[in-house]
């Protein structure tokens, strides 16, 4: 896949992104609606298993190949306080994921998918968005290429997510840079911080929001200046991903942040993406309703680390073992509806 070399290069890439094949959903629809259910009964699955379909091209999907990504990277801001934690627990937690000490190293395990963890210049944490941007276009493109090399073109699915102390006050920046509204809907309360945290969170993403004005109005731009490493390498890994027609499973805020400069710049770019989980941070929801997703599960989480990808993997297993395992009714000798 060509390395960008200009973050005017994203509009171009956008406009030549491999389409959804129509054919292998409508065989695949086809046969569902002879399988030894009432259509329709399995509701999401019967979906998922379409979605599927239509990215890897076969009316019968396979997932033997699972990758799960998680990038980390350390934030500027978080010098202010933004988190109930000191930055030096990003490494630590890198540390952990190696080790296969994390939660995610678990929820892999369970799900059967392989686990890449890609730390991103720890010892260099981006600059504090409220007082200069975040990250230089030469620094952003180098995150996003480092994302868009992640990703196996052999994966059946990619599952990602992050790790980033002050990561949940970058992801409510990059939605109200984007969306705009007030600061106030898009923060939340991230590691689990108290009243004044959260109002600290939401009078800093004002600040750079009035900082660099019409500035924003460039979707791009809006990652360079208030997102992340973390965040835009996962902007790279979902292109690259789009690119392998590799459908991808995004986690919870953060994840679903990084990528909506993408739905921003163009309609119909986060196709090839479900997203697994709705987090507990308001802004995710406020986000969802804003690019137009439904987060298969809401179970109250908010760790990130592609955990509740993870778990989501495990329905979109459920959803092609029922697709591909069935019976139709021909097969085992079940009476179809009349009329």
């Amino acid at each position: 896949m060509t390395t960008l070399t200009s973050l005017h290069q994203l509009r171009d890439m956008l406009k030549a992104l491999p389409r959804a094949d129509d054919h292998a959903r409508r065989v695949a629809k086809e046969r569902q609606q002879i399988l030894t259910k009432p259509e329709g009964s399995l509701g999401r699955l019967e979906e998922i298993a379409l979605w599927l379909t239509a990215w890897q091209g076969v009316a019968r999907p396979k997932l033997d190949r699972c990758q799960t990504i998680v990038f980390a990277g350390n934030h500027g801001v978080a010098a202010k306080g933004v988190s109930a934690f000191p930055a030096t627990v990003t490494e630590q937690m890198v540390a952990n994921f190696q080790s296969g000490g994390a939660a995610i190293n678990q929820l892999c395990r369970s799900v059967g998918s392989d686990l890449d963890v890609h730390a991103l210049d720890l010892d260099r944490a981006t600059a504090d968005f409220s007082e200069k941007p975040a990250m230089s276009p030469e620094a952003c493109l180098e995150a996003i290429n480092k994302g868009m090399s992640t990703v196996d073109p052999d994966a059946d699915i990619i599952a990602l997510g992050e790790m980033g102390i002050g990561n949940t006050t970058s992801a409510a920046a990059v939605c109200c840079g984007l969306f705009g509204g007030a600061p106030s809907l898009w923060v939340g309360r991230g590691t689990g911080v108290d009243d004044a945290t959260l109002a600290l969170k939401a009078e800093l993403i004002r600040s750079a929001i009035n900082l660099y004005g019409k500035q924003l109005d460039d979707p791009a731009t809006v990652l360079c200046y208030l997102g992340g490493w973390e965040l835009a390498a996962i902007l790279g890994a979902t292109l690259a991903a789009r690119h392998h027609r590799i459908p991808v499973i995004l986690d919870g805020f953060v994840c679903t942040a990084a990528v909506a400069p993408l739905a921003a710049l163009s309609s119909g770019a986060l196709d090839h993406c479900i997203v697994g989980h709705s987090s507990v941070e308001p802004g995710h929801r406020h986000l969802l309703e804003k690019i137009g997703k439904t987060a298969i599960l809401d179970l109250n989480m908010r760790l990130g680390e592609a955990s509740g990808a993870a778990l989501a993997l495990g329905i979109v297993k459920s959803a092609v073992a029922v697709h591909n395992g069935m019976a139709t009714f021909t097969e085992a000798g079940v009476s179809e509806r009349q009329g």
